[in-house]
């Protein structure tokens, strides 16, 4: 076998930093972030340095300015801030464990038909995505709808996100999934659901041809580690565990009844994400037949989203003429303090609700 190419538990790799003197620089690194010296030289007249801390290793050397170079430092010790090293290095100090704020939301009405392939990019590991929400309201939500065109593996690795809200719904086809405490692997299928709370680790096994998902997550721009040290499935199962204020959830439609809803004519299958979150989120599947309809005014949430998962519907709104026709595939994201109704123009019509109150 050729190990030429194999680490072995002395090999190790620094960053160089310049700097235009080293004791000013090496000073701050030591005794302001808490970096060790590892070596200097020369012992006469030091002129390298090096250090490591925070899980790298920095090669400090003179001769040079470090203007240019950010440095970024997760810490759980230290308040987040950016500091600039007397050789300019900028120093951008990120506490992990504060709690994630979501931008300031800047609502709209967005409709987002399903049109043609246009409307469809290709992502990572030749998934596409729809953008559901292009405006990503100021920042502070996504929706993607995902399709797998060809099944089989996924080239997924276990990891983790850093999010205040994220859940998966599979509207066709099956993938398989699998979740920190919470057993094996699984199979959802079309109409489950899964919430997935901040910072549970987890990974995409393998999918069905042309697996479809809805992803729906707040922040629209978050943070996905990879997880080197747990590894799935976890020997401890803990359906219960708190995730930061969240519990999982698995919902499996078939089990789940169909109860009448809050709107006339309608009938749901809540998710228990309402539960788990405690309140800070829902979703739902709704069905109706034709002419039942959603008509609401000066909602009370943060999001409030809606996906035509079969059938059709009819979107009236104060500003437009004409009604927006809804056909499967179709989304809608309704501000708050709006009046809208939302008329189902064909039999047995199923949408997919989220909410999130404000």
């Amino acid at each position: 076998m050729n190990n030429k190419n194999q680490l072995t538990a002395t090999d190790s790799a620094e960053v160089v930093v310049p700097c235009i003197e080293l004791d000013p620089t090496l000073a701050f690194f030591t005794s302001e972030l808490d970096f060790r010296i590892e070596m200097i030289t020369p012992a006469d007249n030091p002129t390298t340095a090096i250090i490591s801390g925070y899980g790298v290793r920095l090669c400090l050397r003179s001769g040079g300015s470090g203007k240019g170079i950010t440095l970024r430092l997760n810490s759980s010790s230290r308040a987040t801030q950016t500091l600039h090293a007397p050789n300019g290095t900028t120093i951008e100090i990120i506490n992990a464990s504060t709690a994630v704020v979501l931008p300031e939301l800047k609502e709209s009405l967005v409709v987002t038909p399903l049109t043609s392939d246009a409307s469809w990019t290709v992502g990572r590991a030749g998934m596409r995505y729809r953008d559901l929400i292009p405006s990503r309201l100021g920042g502070a939500f996504i929706a993607s709808h995902i399709h797998i065109p060809r099944g089989g593996p996924v080239p997924d690795y276990v990891h983790y996100h850093r999010i205040k809200f994220q859940m998966i719904y599979c509207k066709s086809g099956w993938v398989r999934v699998i979740y920190e405490d919470q057993g094996e692997s699984f199979v959802m299928n079309a109409g489950d659901c899964v919430l997935q709370p901040p910072e549970i680790r987890h990974r995409v096994l393998e999918s069905s041809d042309n697996l479809e998902v809805i992803e729906i997550g707040a922040p629209a721009e978050h943070e996905t580690f990879a997880e080197h040290e747990i590894k799935l499935p976890t020997s401890t199962l803990r359906p219960d565990r708190d995730f930061s204020g969240q519990r999982f959830v698995r919902h499996i439609a078939d089990q789940t009844p169909w109860l009448p809803w809050r709107h006339s004519g309608f009938e749901a299958r809540n998710t228990g994400i309402d539960q788990a979150t405690a309140g800070l989120a829902n979703a739902l599947t709704v069905r109706a037949n034709k002419s039942a309809s959603i008509r609401e005014s000066n909602h009370q949430h943060q999001l409030m989203f809606m996906f035509v998962l079969s059938g059709s519907a009819s979107l009236e709104v104060a500003d437009r003429k004409q009604a927006t026709k809804l056909n499967a595939g179709s989304s809608v994201t309704l501000p708050s303090l709006f009046d809208f109704n939302l008329e189902v123009t064909t039999d047995n019509t199923q949408i997919l609700v989220v909410e999130l109150p404000a």
